[in-house]
């Protein structure tokens, strides 16, 4: 029973992206593993767009498998629900990210940047794509720096 709980687990964790709030700590990351920031703008609660493009591309198996072995995830988000609210702390350093790679508030915001901090790509709004197609887009971005 326990291996079945273990192994569950261990499946139920490797099918998950993990999207980290910290930017400097991804940045750190990034430059150590060689990868590339995929940056997110959201409105998690409120935003109908950003609720979309989390469960129909980032929830996918497609990105979560590039983005696992290729990306270092970071989610600014800006929830509206006070059963959502953010701490102080983590609501300065969103907007601070905010006035560097969104000061116009698009929502969602997807933003590709390299580890030094480059912007590489943006969609601005919910990307008319399929989750392969919009992972395809990454892996060239990936390849071609």
């Amino acid at each position: 029973m326990k291996t079945s709980a273990l192994l569950f687990t261990a499946i139920f964790f490797m099918n998950d992206a993990i999207w980290d709030t910290d930017f400097d700590k991804a940045t750190e990351r990034a430059q150590k593993e060689h990868k590339l920031i995929l940056l997110k703008f959201a409105g998690s609660d409120w935003c109908l767009p950003c609720i979309r493009m989390q469960k129909e591309i980032f929830e996918d198996s497609s990105f979560i498998h590039f983005a696992q072995k290729s990306l270092v995830l970071v989610k600014a988000d800006f929830p509206r629900l006070k059963k959502n609210k953010l701490s102080d702390y983590q609501k300065k350093k969103n907007e601070k990210l905010a006035e560097r790679f969104n000061p116009k508030g698009d929502f969602p915001l997807t933003i590709l940047v390299n580890e030094k901090g480059k912007v590489l790509q943006r969609w601005e709004g919910y990307p008319k794509l399929t989750p392969q197609e919009f992972v395809e887009q990454l892996k060239k971005l990936y390849d071609a720096r």
